[in-house]
């Protein structure tokens, strides 16, 4: 039998719209129930027996079960068991007598239920005890919400995260081509710079160049991290820019044939070009490093007579870099030796103009390369093209060098129709014809 009171609807109810369903064999029971429960504003539902109770429960909403312990068939307990085991956020209350005690200790271990009253009850206690399960199924709604809204938020936060982290990625990934762009421009600046001086002609033609691809590639044998070594490569472009202000006359004659004067003022040019760079700010770590380059291991060097570990690391390698130059383009002596010579004459320094570590690497280095370079020769030989002949994609063996030594661009560099286009222009306004060097398809 199923009752629902829903009698004084125009009365404000005094405790919120529970749903209670009171079961009990006995009717006069079941009434009695009905009338402690109606003025509280609870909605109640009636079962004679556990069975009722059940059937009732599998299609209505029920908030509490209020059952009697003594019934035929399905007793309280057993009722109550199944309530928590199919509906556990029902609020179980058990009416039993003081007889029923020990089916009462089983009621609870089995159905786990919320409280038992004697019976006869006191009303103030039953309308306490819904009061005190009602809480407790608000206590648990609301965790259950706060839950749900907790995984929810958990969930809008991690995809706020993956948004943020793809986002950074992507940011991060911007400000890297950024930066590798404006490194680039940087660097190639530095070279137009460097080729300005290269203008002066003589023996400067070439030479800062030369000098920084020896430093770098000496500096990475060495084992200096990048950094360090793009420092060596700037400061090799650069470390001759004081001279610009030299007379011509001093740029077209071996050192050996400076009179002394003219060999004082040489000897300022590491300071001059310290002081043409001092203001600015990326410039600085390199700096030492240009005013240290013609200082000796023994410290008899200029221009400060700096001796052993005094002197930079950087400046050393620099020092083998140059003198090794300016042996085979005759800027020492009159005659220009080889490159072999170069080498067999450094030798003889070793420990005195020359740091003995860093010569032994560069001459390692410099076998070595010269052994690869052979052995390239003769697997495959660089293409040599007019500029007729070159297509999208082609890849530079060689410098391109124009006809007033001024470099163009550097070896390694991928052509583009665009550039291509550059290049026989240039021939056209210049009346001059290029052959570039390429490198044959399929080699790095």
């Amino acid at each position: 039998m199923i009752e629902i009171d829903v009698s004084r609807r125009d009365a404000a109810p005094k405790a919120p719209a529970w749903t209670v369903m009171c079961v009990d064999d006995e009717p006069n029971m079941l009434s009695a129930l009905k009338r402690a429960l109606r003025g509280a504003g609870y909605q109640v539902l009636t079962a004679q027996d556990g069975e009722e109770a059940l059937e009732i429960l599998t299609r209505l909403p029920v908030d509490i079960v209020v059952s009697d312990m003594r019934m035929p068939g399905i007793d309280g307990a057993q009722l109550l068991e199944q309530v928590h085991l199919r509906w556990p956020q029902v609020v179980r209350i058990l009416l039993t007598g003081h007889a029923d005690q020990v089916s009462t200790v089983a009621a609870i271990n089995r159905g786990r239920i919320f409280r038992y009253l004697g019976k006869p009850w006191d009303e103030r206690d039953l309308l306490s005890t819904l009061h005190e399960g009602t809480e407790r199924l608000v206590l648990e709604r609301e965790k259950v919400r706060l839950e749900a809204l907790t995984q929810e938020q958990n969930g809008q936060l991690r995809a706020l995260n993956a948004e943020l982290e793809s986002r950074v990625a992507a940011r991060t990934q911007e400000l890297s081509e950024a930066h590798g762009k404006l490194k680039l421009g940087y660097l190639r600046s530095i070279k137009v710079f460097s080729n300005l001086l290269e203008l002066r002609g003589g023996q400067l033609a070439g030479h800062g160049r030369r000098v920084a691809e020896v430093a770098r590639d000496l500096a990475r044998a060495m084992g200096l991290d990048e950094e360090a070594v793009q420092q060596v490569f700037l400061a090799g472009l650069l470390h001759d820019i004081g001279v610009i202000g030299l007379a011509d006359k001093l740029l077209t004659r071996a050192v050996m044939r400076y009179t002394p004067e003219e060999l004082s003022q040489y000897r300022t040019h590491p300071q001059i070009g310290e002081q043409s760079l001092f203001a600015l700010d990326d410039m600085q770590p390199i700096l030492p490093l240009i005013r240290a380059h013609h200082e000796r291991y023994d410290g008899t060097g200029f221009p400060d007579k700096l001796a052993g570990a005094s002197i930079p690391l950087g400046a050393r390698i620099l020092a083998v870099a140059d003198v090794y130059d300016d042996l085979q383009n005759g800027h020492v002596a009159e005659v220009a030796l080889s490159a072999r010579e170069a080498r067999i004459l450094m030798r003889t320094h070793r420990g005195t103009q020359f740091d003995s570590e860093v010569l032994d690497v560069f001459l390692q280095t410099m076998e070595n390369a010269a052994a690869a370079a052979a052995a390239e020769q003769a697997v495959a030989q660089n293409l040599v093209l007019p500029t007729a002949a070159l297509e999208s994609e082609m890849m530079l063996a060689r410098d391109l060098v124009s006809g007033r030594g001024v470099l163009m661009l550097s070896a390694g560099h991928r052509l583009t129709a665009s550039l291509i286009r550059k290049i026989r222009e240039f021939e056209l306004r210049e009346g001059s014809r290029f052959e570039l060097h390429i490198q044959p398809k399929g080699r790095p």
